[in-house]
């Protein structure tokens, strides 16, 4: 199962919206500022999302054939680790005193 149908998409963007505007605008826990890192949060809520249910289990509510509560818990680790990944990112490339 390769394909999705519409209807499958539009509930994996619509859980990815909801996750990056709670994780960018409510909870403010960013990298960057302004409108791209809130598209590119949506863009990698949209993937864990996709990826939640194959690799958390298919269980509970199911809607087309995207179930919920993995599609949000998958959502909600990407943009997590994305932004942790980024933050350890600068720290370690960031300056260090000599000495």
């Amino acid at each position: 199962m390769i394909g999705m149908s519409l209807i499958s998409f539009l509930i994996l963007l619509a859980i990815a919206v909801g996750v990056a505007v709670v994780f960018h605008y409510v909870l403010r826990y960013r990298y960057l500022d302004g409108i791209d890192s809130f598209l590119a949060k949506i863009a990698v809520a949209w993937l864990g999302g996709r990826l939640g249910p194959p690799l958390l289990g298919h269980w509970l509510f199911k809607i087309d054939s995207v179930y919920l509560i993995p599609a949000i818990i998958g959502a909600v680790a990407a943009v997590f680790l994305n932004v942790v990944f980024l933050k350890a990112l600068a720290k370690t490339c960031g300056a260090r005193p000599v000495g």
